[in-house]
């Protein structure tokens, strides 16, 4: 396979740069205004964004000529095996690890314990998430495998959410809705989304567009669940826990 490593690079640093020229215009405007930060603390803002512009950029390009083409040709692999359902535990550990290498995730999970004093440790949340996106992959190959509308998922899932929000502790409600978008950042959206697509390009009658697209909405669904019924857990727990308080006084 012959891979040309630096092959649109310039196209992705003007997408980066465009994307962060508005962030550091409104940073820049508020900095004049109304911080006026000393002149340390800019320097290492300064300095942030200049490694956040490079490490975007490599990042992009390494999806454009690593993440995308691989995963597309695991997903047509896949399909060519007479065990197609092979690739449903596959979805499942492939999202599982997806989750342990996405930056969004790891910040989630600091602000969230450092938030918190540590009543939601980083690392109960990380299983959690990595959980709810495996079953989520695990389930976008169910779709495509034997062709189940995404509204039939979608649907019973977010009506469950909702029921199990109003249960579930408040604390929990607020970071199961951003979980889920954290959840749907590069390594998901690049990786196993490629995975899907090249799966259902794959199969007879089945369509991309259709079929290998709707993954990332799952994605988005399945921490959600699971943070909730996290909620619920540690509902329970103190639940439990002021009862026996209550009794040994």
């Amino acid at each position: 396979m012959n891979i040309r490593v630096w092959e649109g690079f310039g196209e992705v640093l003007w997408e980066v740069a465009m994307a962060l020229f508005p962030m550091l215009l409104f940073f820049l405007f508020f900095h004049f205004f109304f911080l006026k930060l000393p002149g340390k603390k800019l320097k290492d803002i300064f300095v942030g964004m200049v490694l956040t512009f490079l490490g975007l950029a490599l990042f992009l390009q390494g999806v454009h000529i690593g993440f995308m083409p691989a995963g597309e040709a695991m997903g047509e692999i896949l399909v060519s095996k007479s065990v197609r359902w092979i690739v449903i535990p596959i979805g499942f550990v492939l999202g599982f690890l997806a989750i342990f290498a996405e930056p969004a995730v790891r910040v989630l999970n600091h602000e969230v314990e450092k938030v918190s004093g540590g009543y939601i440790p980083a690392k109960v949340l990380l299983y959690t998430l990595s959980i709810g996106v495996a079953i989520s992959v695990a389930l976008a190959m169910v779709r495509i495998l034997w062709d189940i509308s995404l509204w039939y998922l979608i649907v019973p899932g977010y009506a469950i959410a909702f029921i199990i929000a109003f249960r579930s502790k408040k604390d929990f409600v607020s970071i199961a809705f951003d979980a889920g978008g954290a959840a749907t950042g590069p390594m998901t959206v690049t990786f196993i989304l490629s995975i899907a697509i090249g799966f259902a390009s794959g199969m007879e009658g089945r369509d991309p567009l259709m079929d290998g697209f709707g993954m990332i909405a799952l994605v988005a669904l399945t921490p959600v669940l699971t943070v909730l019924t996290l909620g619920l857990l540690y509902g329970r727990k103190e639940k439990a826990k002021d009862e026996q308080t209550a009794q040994s006084a």
